[in-house]
């Protein structure tokens, strides 16, 4: 069993920056990958970003590329979401995922575990 605890969320002007961590309890977390999703209200969670167990492959959706980046510290059990030159259109409830798999995955149904969820919220 995975728990994942997110923190960093918060409300920052456009064009700003702003960093997500997420904290993994249990003994796997070096063997699981990780990602990021997130979810506007009455829409469904997208992909924003992943990470290989080894943190040596990461994937981004379109319309982050080039403005998140992810990482982790398999020491401190935490995966991290970089994110820069924020737009309005970022505002969501953004969730970290584990998978039972160190490979990368892109669809929500790729992950087991979720954390609780922690809010962005980016002014014009």
């Amino acid at each position: 069993q995975v728990q994942l605890v997110e923190s960093g969320g918060g409300l920052v002007q456009a064009g700003g920056p702003l960093t997500l961590s997420c904290a993994a309890s249990g003994r796997t977390f070096s063997t699981n990958a990780m990602a990021w999703f997130r979810q506007a209200p009455g829409k469904e969670r997208e992909f924003v970003a992943g990470i290989s167990s080894s943190g040596g492959l990461t994937t981004y959706a379109d319309s982050v590329k080039g403005r998140f980046t992810t990482s982790r510290d398999n020491a401190k059990n935490t995966v991290y979401l970089q994110m820069n030159s924020l737009k309005p259109e970022d505002t969501r409830v953004y969730y970290c995922a584990a998978r039972a798999s160190p490979y990368l995955g892109t669809g929500r149904g790729d992950y087991s575990y979720w954390g609780q969820g922690t809010q962005v919220t980016v002014s014009s």
